[in-house]
């Protein structure tokens, strides 16, 4: 009797998870979802859920896979001599800005009042459960959209009522063939996160338009239809308090090209999909955003939504990489018996599967902040301001570690080009570099303890979900401590400027919140192994062991709670 396909796949040495959907594997991601997203908003987008997830693990894939191989090109002019720069992308990366912009609003969701058939604002933790899915396939696309989605969001939130007016329906359209892309021209060579040493310059022509003249040295998506950039205006004050917010279109309002040049594109480690080149400002018409001298203000809170947005991609390759490497050994057989019935490889993939938890967590919980934030809710933008760095800090870092060990699991097939984990690797490193390195974030952790106040916020918020958890009196007082010593030696750092220890900050802080909402995740959402999870992650992450000794989850950690089982 033949052998079906599925049969021969079966028995083949080289497993392949191509074809499986993201979503409807992800079973955790099923559990997360019911507990945090209103019953009748989950039911409407599950088939959009279910609809990404199938396309990213298969034709969504292949195309990411054929960009990457495939990177953009520069024309600097026409063949009859016009002096136009056009980038030149692959069609599989033109489809899939397609599918991000167009078919699934990514960056226009949180800009409209009607995306994917649902009536009114659809809430953050649904872009970001979305982006979440589509990053798992391509990650440089991810990019522009977040940009594109941040600048909408800065436009409205500074720009004047005529400027918005003007300018935020193109970005809020869905109709691909006239939706706007967006981006930021903020980096110099001699000013990268260093904001108050910008040289870009700024001045009023004769008719009070304002003109930007200067370069720019690190641009993605440089043929944007706009782009917010940091310029001193003619005459300001020294440093930061001289730098103002523009936005630049690419074309003027007769349809001619700005003055603006894209003198070459980059040729970069990863995100090869997605253009980034330099652009040098030759005269080029811009609007004031905003009061002047308040860029950097108003670059920050773009850059925050950008710096979240970092997280959530760092959370998803790390989920993409993790879910391969789990499938690869519960496939693969060795020595007689499957991978993962292996001790070491148990470990091995227990090791990546904490990290990329905790981000999808943190994920959530941010997701939550922003949109609590947004609603005006005291204290919420504190904890946002917080939550952030944090994400971004630590999430980032750790994706870089999980993509390159969950390589390890494929063995020689993951250092192959034809499979994801190269790809995965690549990208990866990004998110600790963009919109700022992690030395700069876990600064600005600190900073938002100083200026913000937000160490009670995350306290009290941490707090209050290890009061909602019905948990183990051990595993909760465990907790409290932990958050308790964390927060004391990040009010240390930030009352007496001692820097140094920022990243430790940083780290702590993360690790301890990200352990308070699994647990409250895995307790409320009825997850035994969530749980669990929270608690290798205190013991490993968090609190001092012996590196010469074995380490086992405390008994106090694991009786039974006094709080009773949640209720449906």
């Amino acid at each position: 009797m033949p052998t079906s396909p599925t049969d021969e796949a079966a028995r083949h040495p080289v497993p392949d998870r191509h074809g499986t959907s993201l979503y409807g594997t992800d079973t955790e991601l099923h559990r997360l979802l019911a507990l945090y997203l209103p019953a009748e908003l989950l039911a409407h987008m599950r088939p959009h859920f279910e609809r990404l997830g199938a396309l990213a693990g298969g034709p969504l894939d292949e195309l990411a896979r054929t960009a990457d191989q495939n990177p953009p090109t520069l024309s600097v002019r026409t063949r009859t001599g016009l002096d136009l720069q056009t980038v030149h992308k692959h069609p599989a990366y033109v489809e899939m800005e397609r599918l991000a912009y167009s078919e699934f609003g990514l960056a226009a969701m949180s800009h409209r009042e009607e995306t994917l058939g649902w009536k009114g604002r659809m809430p953050p933790l649904v872009k970001y459960v979305l982006t979440y899915l589509f990053v798992q396939a391509e990650f440089g696309l991810c990019c522009p959209v977040s940009m594109t989605d941040s600048l909408a969001r800065t436009l409205k939130k500074f720009g004047s009522p005529e400027l918005v007016a003007r300018f935020l329906p193109r970005l809020q359209n869905l109709d691909f063939d006239s939706v706007a892309q967006g981006a930021m021209f903020m980096t110099e060579q001699a000013a990268g996160s260093d904001i108050a040493a910008t040289e870009t310059r700024a001045h009023q022509d004769a008719e009070g338009q304002w003109r930007l003249s200067g370069d720019k040295w690190f641009c993605s998506n440089p043929d944007a239809d706009f782009a917010m950039v940091l310029a001193r205006c003619e005459g300001s004050a020294p440093g930061l308090k001289g730098v103002s917010l523009f936005l630049l279109p690419r074309q003027l309002d007769d349809g001619t090209p700005n003055h603006y040049r894209i003198l070459r594109l980059k040729d970069k480690l990863g995100t090869r999909s997605m253009a980034s080149g330099e652009i040098r400002l030759e005269g080029a018409l811009a609007h004031l955003v905003g009061e002047q001298g308040r860029g950097f203000v108003q670059m920050a809170d773009m850059v925050n939504n950008s710096r979240l947005s970092n997280g959530v991609r760092a959370a998803g390759l790390m989920r993409r990489a993790v879910a391969e490497a789990q499938y690869i050994a519960g496939e693969r057989r060795a020595f007689g018996q499957r991978l993962q019935d292996m001790p070491l490889m148990q470990r091995q993939l227990c090791k990546l599967l904490l990290p990329a938890e905790q981000a999808r967590s943190m994920v959530f919980q941010t997701a939550q902040a922003l949109a609590r934030s947004d609603a005006g809710e005291p204290g919420a933008y504190a904890l946002l301001r917080i939550l952030t760095p944090l994400i971004k800090f630590r999430a980032c870092r750790d994706a870089r570690k999980v993509t390159g060990d969950a390589m390890e699991v494929r063995g020689g097939c993951g250092y192959i080009e034809e499979w994801s984990d190269p790809r995965l690797v690549r990208d990866a490193h990004l998110g600790s570099i963009w919109e700022g390195t992690s030395n700069i974030v876990a600064l600005d952790v600190l900073r938002a303890i100083r200026r913000e106040g937000s160490l009670p916020v995350l306290q009290a918020h941490c707090e209050a979900l290890i009061d909602d958890a019905p948990i183990a009196p051990g595993f909760a007082e465990a907790l409290r401590g932990a958050l308790a010593r964390a927060a004391a030696l990040a009010l240390r750092a930030a009352d007496s400027g001692d820097d140094t220890l920022a990243r430790q900050c940083a780290s702590a802080l993360y690790h301890v919140a990200s352990a308070v909402a699994m647990a409250w995740e895995g307790a409320r959402g009825g997850s035994a192994q969530r749980v669990e999870w929270a608690q290798w992650v205190l013991l490993h992450r968090v609190l001092p062991r012996d590196p010469l000794g074995a380490t086992d989850i405390p008994e106090a950690w694991t009786a039974r709670a006094a709080a009773q089982a949640p209720t449906a």
